[in-house]
Order: structure tokens, then C-alpha cells, then sequence
């Protein structure tokens, strides 16, 4: 591949990320509260209806939690960054800062299947970004000064494909079966547990 011009090193562009998605954490609890001057029986109606914001928060701080551990790990040994890297960066970042949104969608319109479709269609694309952009750091090794990739580059891109696939699935499955087809997020789990597993044995 042509070797791009060189915009500098990536500290600032880091820094950004991680106000960014520092900010889009904050901002899915915003929506998490209790009126004041309830009643008992209002208040516990109250606090039981805070049930699906809690759910969808969980759900959205892995997501988001996951994403930023990622694009630590893709810049870990880059040491140059070009305007491709800073721009799907941004692209990314975007994606990280509307997640809020979607998850509003899925805390309040739980049993819609079009929040749902919303929600997974955002996530996916967010793990697209990040799944380009690992594979453009990893196919120019000059950005890296020659340093080997800090993940194995196969299990990685095999870890963001799975989360891009499982959240696209949802699509059509949504479609089928409504909002049932959030359940078939679990299935990301024993795929993370085992990834990790593989990675952490090639380390070894």
C-alpha cells in the first residue's frame, strides 16, 4: 500500500476518544432517575419502572466499555496516524457519542422492534469502524515504526467480526420475532469468554 503522509502522532487523537466516550457513558444515566415527592406506593412504582433504563444501561456500558478497551488496544504501538486513521477514527467516535440515543429507544420503547433494529444496527456499525480501522493500522506496519501489533491482529478482527455479525443478525431477527431477538446478544458472551481464552494461550 502507498505509504499516506503522516499527520503526527496519535496522543491527541487518544485524548479525544477518551472524552468522547467518557461523555457517552455519562450521558446513558441521564435518563436514570425518580421523581421527587412520591408517595410509598408511587415511589416503588417508580423505582420498578427504572428497570429497563438500568438493563439498557448495562447493556450499552459493555458495548461502550468494550469498544474503548478496542481502540486502546488498536493504538497501543501506533506511533504516526494519516488522515485515513483520524477520519475513521472521527467516524467512530460519532458512532460512540449517538449510542445514547438508542439506547433511550430500547429503555422506553423496549417492546418496539424498531428500537431494537436502531439499537443493533448502531452498535454494528460502531464495530465496522472499529474493525476497518484495525485492519488499516495493521496493513501499514510504518504507522507502528515496525513495533508488532499489540493483539493478535486474527483473533481481533475474528472478535469485532463476531460482535458485527451477532449484532446484524438481530436485524431480520427482530423482523421475525420482535423485541425477543435481544436475547440473541447473549450469545456474544461465551464467543468473548472463548476468544479470550485463545488469545491469553497464544501469549503464553
Amino acid at each position: 500500500m502507498r505509504n499516506p503522509t503522516p499527520e503526527g502522532g496519535p496522543e491527541r487523537l487518544i485524548t479525544l476518544a477518551d472524552g468522547v466516550f467518557a461523555i457517552a457513558i455519562t450521558l446513558l444515566v441521564l435518563d436514570i432517575s425518580v421523581p421527587q415527592g412520591l408517595g410509598s406506593e408511587e415511589f416503588h412504582q417508580a423505582l420498578s419502572d427504572t428497570l429497563p433504563d438500568l438493563g439498557a444501561y448495562g447493556i450499552s456500558l459493555a458495548v461502550l466499555g468494550g469498544f474503548w478497551r478496542d481502540h486502546r488496544a488498536i493504538f497501543r504501538t501506533v506511533r504516526q496516524v494519516d488522515g485515513q486513521v483520524i477520519s475513521l477514527t472521527l467516524l467512530g467516535l460519532g458512532l460512540a457519542a449517538l449510542l445514547p440515543f438508542p439506547t433511550a429507544l430500547v429503555s422506553e420503547y423496549g417492546d418496539e422492534r424498531a428500537s431494537v433494529i436502531v439499537y443493533a444496527v448502531a452498535v454494528a456499525s460502531l464495530g465496522a469502524v472499529h474493525l476497518a480501522l484495525a485492519v488499516l493500522v495493521a496493513r501499514r506496519p510504518w504507522l507502528r515504526g515496525g513495533a508488532a501489533p499489540a493483539r493478535d491482529e486474527l483473533l481481533y478482527a475474528v472478535d469485532l467480526g463476531a460482535t458485527v455479525t451477532v449484532f446484524l443478525v438481530t436485524v431480520p431477527l427482530a423482523l421475525a420475532i420482535g423485541p425477543a431477538a435481544m436475547w440473541w446478544w447473549l450469545v456474544l458472551v461465551p464467543v468473548k469468554v472463548w476468544l479470550g481464552r485463545r488469545e491469553n494461550a497464544r501469549a503464553e
